[in-house]
């Protein structure tokens, strides 16, 4: 791990699954039970939901918000979902531009949580011959990655471990600033609390957060731990993870 470095992490912007409720109005998570039974939730049937056009806007506006942090990333990570490869080549075009894409590491640790057609990625082989996603190095995707079993499976014991291995990766990097774009369950995860429970912070669209290494920590192989230094940009609104849509639904048909 280098001196004290900074783990910038970041929200994909809307996605197709996110839009099936009016989010702009509130946050999702200060609604009343009324306004949560008399609104039906439907996930995406799209497999690797992409970004919106609405989610393309949020993501492109999200760069000129964070120019500083634009010419100080020494590192690009990105969730190879498609909502990720969107979010990261708009939102940190600058820095990526300045690095080369071919330098943007494409880690299939940090997908999604749960295994919903949304929250599922594409092989290597169709996301190597999408024109949109030329340049990017997609080397580490294996044919297991999109499984859901084993270490990528939804269960909360393996999304604990692929987390652990996340932090752990993050803080064997020599790199000062590191970018990482991923998801907001698995963003929960991977800034999980001491006592190993997921941190309950609300991510929004494109929203960036810097976090940093507890001191101390990490030591020959040990546990490493975030915490969160400052809260930098979002250029969305808040939109539930699949996990909160989940919950809500069970709440709205009367399981809590």
């Amino acid at each position: 791990m280098a001196p004290n470095s900074r783990i910038i992490l970041t929200r994909h912007a809307q996605a197709e699954h996110n839009v099936d409720l009016d989010y702009s109005s509130k946050p999702h998570h200060q609604s009343t039970p009324k306004q949560v039974n008399t609104q039906k939730i439907t996930y995406s049937p799209v497999p690797d939901a992409p970004l919106t056009p609405l989610g393309r806007k949020q993501a492109a506006s999200l760069a000129p918000r964070i120019p500083t942090l634009q010419t100080q990333a020494n590192l690009i990570i990105t969730s190879p979902l498609k909502r990720t490869l969107q979010t990261t080549l708009l939102g940190w075009g600058p820095a990526i531009k300045r690095l080369g894409i071919s330098n943007v590491i494409c880690l299939p640790a940090a997908q999604e949580c749960n295994d919903l057609p949304c929250d599922t990625g594409s092989s290597q082989s169709a996301l190597a011959s999408d024109p949109e996603f030329a340049g990017f190095n997609f080397e580490r995707l294996s044919p297991e990655w999109t499984s859901k079993r084993g270490f990528w499976a939804p269960e909360p014991e393996a999304l604990a471990e692929r987390a652990r291995w996340v932090r752990r990766f993050l803080w064997d990097r020599p790199e000062r600033d590191i970018v990482l774009v991923a998801h907001g369950d698995v963003l929960r995860r991977i800034t999980a609390t001491r006592e190993g429970g997921p941190s309950a912070y609300m991510w929004r669209n494109a929203e960036v957060r810097i976090f940093e290494f507890e001191e101390g920590e990490g030591g020959d192989g040990g546990e490493c731990w975030l915490f969160r230094r400052e809260d930098v940009a979002a250029a969305g609104g808040y939109a539930p993870s699949s996990t909160e849509m989940d919950l809500d639904e069970r709440f709205a048909d009367g399981e809590f």
